[in-house]
């Protein structure tokens, strides 16, 4: 403060003269407001022991209980009993039930084999191309490459996708197996 004092009394200038009394007048003025100000700082954080205390009461609210051990011979809900096994043959069991026995089958119906009985049971009428896409007729529908549907054999519903169509053939697959099935128009 003192060094300013004397360059600007060595300048000796009304500007300077000036500047001196702001200067002066704005130090001794924060030097008087601030500490009126600044009488008391708070910490933003709680104590400890009060912090605590509230971490304590929110794990009695929670009140986690571990769940209890399953058995070894509870059942997964995401690996049922029997999920691996294929499928019965939807031939033999009708066969079975028309005969008035059981419904047992000896050995389980391959991929293969459902889907080369629920591809008999698909008729197609014929075919046409329309907009340049190859369409399968049934009935009266019309259903074009890539076309998924549902059909119903023995009170079970199967999915088969249709993969392509010749002019005299179509494919379809069901869980990765594929099969070609003529096209016999209804007379």
């Amino acid at each position: 403060m003192t060094r300013l004092y004397i360059v600007l009394l060595l300048c000796g200038s009304a500007l300077g003269s000036r500047l001196f009394l702001i200067a002066v007048l704005s130090v001794s003025t924060g030097v008087l407001i601030n500490p009126a100000l600044a009488a008391k700082v708070t910490a933003d954080l709680t104590p400890a022991p009060r912090r605590q205390a509230a971490v304590d009461t929110a794990a009695r609210l929670v009140g986690r209980v571990p769940p209890a051990d399953l058995s070894a011979d509870a059942a997964s809900p995401f690996n049922p009993a029997g999920f691996d096994l294929a499928e019965p043959d939807p031939t033999a069991i009708a066969a079975a039930q028309r005969a008035g026995g059981s419904t047992a089958v000896a050995a389980p119906m391959t991929t293969r084999d459902v889907l080369e009985a629920l591809a008999q049971r698909l008729n197609p009428s014929g075919t046409m191309v329309m907009g340049g896409k190859p369409l399968l007729l049934i009935d009266r529908n019309r259903f074009e490459v890539g076309t998924k549907f549902v059909v119903t054999y023995e009170q079970r519903e199967y999915e088969l996708q249709l993969v392509s169509i010749d002019r005299t053939t179509f494919t379809l697959r069901y869980r990765g197996e594929e099969i070609s099935r003529p096209i016999k128009p209804l007379k």
